[in-house]
């Protein structure tokens, strides 16, 4: 199959880039490498280097994909919060732009990188099931709910069938510790350069860490299974604390660095985790890499062990 794969040279988009090839796609990667990196492209994909609030036409008439795999996005909470504008022109309209030229060259499926804990906000429930009242608090989680609802737009008005990934706190190689990056990053690096992490707040705040490769299978078998539209989460089901998380990742560097304090951020979401239960049933993924052996991984990727 001929797969298009926006933000492909990013964190997540490289490595569903390789499974797809690995299991014998042919890709494009369309990035404005405004984030990813070149090198994180697979050799064997055609590259286009576009912003995806273009369209990206050129991909679309060259490449002439059967199926988008739609990575690509502003991800920065923060930012989102700064600059609601800025964050609703990427992920709403670059991603209604996008389905615009799959209803135009008649693609047969849609793939679409959304968010749990955004999408949901604060917990009822734990872990949240894809029925969880949906009540995103930043600007980031309106627009991937905003994009979730366009795609069933899409689907009813032209029949572009999708499958919505809804992505617990991915981690692993490549990920960008820079920045809003995720804390696995942030944490690893900071221990490969033996230099001491802070932790906001009391560090009781629990995630889902939901390991990249996992994520990319999920990926794989949404594009390739045909499975009723709608949305799936793509998560652990367990909560880990920041706390937790710490310790595990000194322990597995062998390194003796005690973490900092730092104040609470405002606002910050104190619990997430999401049920993966219905993709188990549907799309027959399961999280396969346990947490101690990801964060091995993850800090070997860094330099770390």
């Amino acid at each position: 199959m001929r797969v298009l794969v926006t933000g492909g040279a990013g964190f997540i988009g490289s490595h569903v880039s390789d499974l797809l090839i690995e299991n014998g796609h042919e890709v494009a990667v369309v990035d404005d490498l405004s984030g990813g990196k070149k090198e994180n492209i697979p050799g064997k994909a055609n590259f286009y280097k576009l912003d995806v609030r273009g369209g990206c036409d050129p991909a679309f008439e060259e490449f002439r994909p059967e199926a988008v795999v739609h990575q690509a996005a502003q991800m920065d909470v923060r930012r989102s919060v700064a600059e609601p504008d800025f964050d609703a022109d990427v992920n709403v309209l670059g991603t209604i732009r996008l389905l615009e030229n799959c209803a135009k060259h008649e693609v047969s499926k849609f793939v679409f990188a959304s968010t749990g804990g955004a999408v949901y906000g604060e917990q009822d429930e734990f872990p949240a099931t894809e029925d969880h009242p949906q009540r995103p608090i930043s600007p980031y989680g309106v627009s991937k709910l905003a994009g979730e609802k366009y795609l069933y737009y899409f689907n009813a008005q032209y029949g572009l069938p999708y499958t919505a990934l809804r992505y617990a706190n991915v981690y692993g190689p490549r990920q960008d510790p820079h920045g809003e990056a995720g804390v696995v990053a942030i944490f690893s690096g900071r221990l490969a350069r033996n230099e001491t992490s802070k932790i906001n707040g009391a560090g009781e705040q629990t995630r889902d860490y939901v390991y990249v490769k996992d994520v990319a299978r999920a990926n794989l078998l949404a594009l390739e299974k045909d499975v009723p539209s709608g949305a799936y989460n793509v998560g652990t089901g367990i909560e880990t604390s920041v706390n937790e998380l710490y310790e595990l990742l000194r322990e597995g560097a062998g390194k003796d660095l005690a973490p900092e304090h730092g104040p609470a951020k405002p606002g910050e979401q104190m619990r997430s985790c999401v049920d993966p239960a219905l993709a188990e049933r549907i799309l027959g993924w399961r999280p396969e890499v346990e947490i101690s052996s990801g964060l091995k991984e993850t800090l070997r990727y860094f330099g770390a062990v």
